[in-house]
């Protein structure tokens, strides 16, 4: 972070200061404090960072930022309105004094994965960073903006939401020079009321674009298809849609192959990665590097070293079956796209193991209901699910025709059946929310069989 003083900080934040100093970084956690920061009293649903200001100044904070006042603080201070609108605010003055290309990307899922695709393409041209771990809401955001000094030529920044107005704000702050939204689904419906709704609330990101911004939208989501907006520059990406188009896509060895159009143009590429949303990702993270003037050839070597990250679709050849860990989150879009994965993965048994996708609300039957009924569509041969909500999956995979479908009451129940039911041959895929840890269930399937 480029230092800053701390009376351009309380003007940012339309609050007041103690004492003049410099600040050469930005924390909201004093075990990360580093000397000469900007200690942010950040009033959380557990804990107040009103009560570490002092333990932040004695471990070397140049200053502390608060809304209240704090008995016994000796050292300088801003004191602005509410310190987590602040954050957010001085982050976007922070960026604003930087002249970079910053792609501002959202979607109802596989941002995390765009968000790395992207990543890949646009550093292999330009000294970038990238939004770390889940840093993507008001709080998270800002922190990553503060990584930005004078050598960033580029930023990939994603933006979450679970309310109207969270993109607004979160665009507004990063002011991106390149959108993104990868696709309009269902994820925190209940919020929203309607996917119409969640398209409303994703489209606030043109917000803190200028006129004239590249924005790239999924041609194939039928929500995103219907967007139009004469003052900025849309395109489109797809299969069967888009001015960037994927054909003859063909998934092998755990990689995809497959060939991109774009204005006349044609590019092969090979990510080591499996799965049509993929395609997707990568897609759109290739359309991106086009409008940031790096040549195709580059942007196809880029996307061909993704990695998966943590539980993120990673596939394992383990004991001659094929076993794909996707467990850090879960939505109705993203479960689908687990179940059309293993549909198109070869294996002589196609076995899908689920357990609930949390913060569903209301629309949690119904969409629970949903996967069973996708999962039969697409004849899944086995359906093996564990959860309170998990079991309308079931419910439903069995009133849609899937014989083969057992529901268990707790992990360990599932864990001694998979052990015992896998054999080399198999294609499995383990989805569901990250809350529910179905990990603890492939790490004891690899324990029995001595991995």
């Amino acid at each position: 972070m480029e230092t800053l003083k701390l009376s351009e900080i309380a003007n940012a934040c339309g609050g007041t200061f103690s004492g003049e100093c410099e600040i050469n970084g930005v924390c909201i956690d004093t075990r990360k404090i580093t000397k000469g920061c900007l200690f942010i009293c950040i009033k959380g649903e557990r804990f107040d960072g009103h009560s570490f200001a002092e333990e932040a100044l004695e471990k070397g904070a140049a200053a502390v930022m608060i809304h209240k006042a704090v008995e016994g603080l000796n050292g300088n201070y801003v004191m602005v309105e509410n310190t987590s609108k602040a954050l957010l605010d001085l982050g976007g003055y922070y960026r604003s004094k930087f002249n970079l290309h910053l792609v501002g990307l959202t979607g109802s899922v596989g941002k995390t994965t765009t968000k790395e695709f992207t990543y890949l393409v646009v550093s292999s041209k330009y000294k970038s960073i990238k939004t770390q771990g889940n840093l993507n809401n008001e709080i998270g955001l800002p922190q990553m903006l503060f990584q930005i000094d004078g050598s960033t030529q580029a930023a990939v920044i994603e933006m979450g939401m679970n309310h109207f107005g969270e993109i607004h704000r979160l665009s507004t702050a990063a002011k991106p020079t390149i959108a993104l939204i990868s696709n309009v689904g269902t994820s925190h419906i209940e919020n929203f009321g309607s996917r119409e709704g969640i398209l409303k609330a994703k489209l606030e990101i043109f917000d803190g674009l200028e006129k004239g911004s590249t924005v790239i939208l999924n041609g194939d989501n039928d929500m995103l298809a219907t967007v139009k907006n004469d003052d900025y520059n849309i395109v489109f990406f797809g299969i069967d849609n888009g001015d960037f188009k994927a054909r003859d896509v063909e998934q092998k060895n755990g990689s995809t192959y497959f060939v991109i159009d774009f204005y006349g143009k044609s590019q092969a590429v090979t990510i080591p990665t499996i799965g049509i949303h993929n395609v997707y990702n990568a897609l759109s993270a290739f359309a991106v590097g086009y409008f940031l003037d790096i040549e195709p050839e580059a942007c196809a070597d880029a996307l061909s070293h993704y990695q998966p990250e943590g539980m993120r679709q990673k596939v394992v050849d383990f004991n001659g079956i094929t076993i794909i860990e996707d467990c850090y989150n879960a939505s109705l879009d993203s479960m689908k796209a687990s179940i059309n994965t293993l549909a198109d993965t070869n294996g002589k048994r196609k076995i899908a193991v689920f357990s609930d996708m949390l913060e569903l609300g209301g629309f949690s039957k119904e969409a629970h209901s949903k996967v069973g009924e996708y999962a039969a569509k697409q004849k899944i041969d086995y359906l093996f699910t564990v959860g309170e909500q998990a079991k309308y999956i079931h419910n439903s995979a069995v009133e849609n025709g899937i014989k083969n479908a057992l529901h268990f009451d707790n992990k360990d129940a599932l864990s001694d059946k998979l052990s015992k039911f896998l054999e080399k041959g198999d294609a499995v895929v383990f989805k569901a929310s990250r809350g529910m840890a179905l990990e603890e269930v492939i790490h004891k399937v690899y324990d029995r069989w001595g991995k």
